[in-house]
């Protein structure tokens, strides 16, 4: 990849990382479908703004968005906050990765064409094993609160997983991937804000603090309107293939700012789960063991 693109895939990855520690904030002040709801409102009344600035036309097809809206937004941005009720932010991005391994399952049983190798299916095997780890020493340890949390987390990640089989659609009906975004939110918005007045009242809630308030605008703002623009603009650079490495750099961010600002900390079957989930996205990926293989190959001559 290029600089700019190396650059920019950085970028999202702190933008993305950053998620998990603008949610962990707010949540001490607001409840979940709150949140949800204010992360996909303000995040599509800046992207309708910038949408002369980035000269695309308004979202269509809104059949096939109001799916993506639901398995990209509203239900994985609903169950993460739920989980982080009680997982600390680097814990859930860790989880976060495991996007990948539910994809390969996913487009294996949806598609025709994308079929899993044996390679893939041992990626996928080792990855789960990781998560496994984590949750059986918090079932053995009696927190079910945390195996539970984690729950949500995968269910958020298979549901992220859906909506990148489903988005494959998109090109052939038209939709740039710009549209695609506005139209996510836009829909999301307005799935969630009844939701969220339904169920939780927010205008009965004490004000926030100023720090809620800046979490709540970086997570609307940095981490979702921002990010999505990033992201489409990777995509054209550098193909969805090396898109993927972003995977493996957003716990990284995560880990850094829920330690140094939010005081939390990891054990080291978490890290070790997170290595088996990094070396299951290696696997997946292809592109390390092609690199090794090739550098043998050099070795040996």
């Amino acid at each position: 990849m290029s600089a700019l693109a190396w650059s920019l895939l950085l970028a999202l990855s702190l933008l993305w990382g950053g998620s998990f520690f603008f949610v962990g904030v707010a949540l001490a002040e607001l409840p979940p479908l709150t949140l949800v709801a204010l992360r996909v409102g303000l995040a599509a009344a800046l992207l309708w703004a910038a949408l002369p600035l980035l000269h695309v036309a308004p979202p269509r097809a809104w059949r096939a968005i109001a799916v993506m809206a639901l398995l990209n937004n509203a239900i994985p941005f609903t169950l993460i906050v739920l989980a982080q009720r009680t997982l600390p932010s680097g814990l859930a991005a860790i989880l976060n990765a495991t996007t990948p391994l539910w994809t390969v399952l996913v487009a294996h049983v949806a598609t025709a064409e994308d079929r899993a190798t044996p390679t893939r299916v041992a990626g996928v095997l080792l990855g789960f094993a990781g998560v496994a780890a984590m949750i059986g020493v918090d079932l053995l340890r009696g927190a079910a609160g945390a195996a539970a949390a984690t729950l949500l987390m995968l269910g958020a990640t298979l549901s992220y997983a859906c909506a990148g089989v489903w988005g494959r659609r998109f090109k052939a009906l038209g939709v740039a991937p710009v549209q695609a975004a506005l139209g996510q939110v836009t829909v999301a918005t307005a799935l969630m804000v009844p939701l969220a007045l339904l169920a939780e009242r927010p205008w009965s809630l004490p004000l926030p603090s100023p720090a809620a308030m800046a979490a709540v605008a970086g997570l609307a703002a940095l981490s979702t309107a921002l990010a999505y623009l990033l992201y489409f603009r990777i995509l054209a650079l550098a193909g969805p293939v090396n898109l993927l490495l972003v995977t493996f750099l957003i716990p990284v961010s995560a880990i850094l700012l829920g330690t140094l600002a939010l005081g939390e900390a990891l054990d080291a079957r978490h890290l070790a789960g997170m290595a088996a989930i990094g070396a299951a996205l290696a696997l997946i990926d292809g592109r390390p063991l092609g690199h090794a293989s090739r550098t043998l190959r050099a070795l040996r001559r």
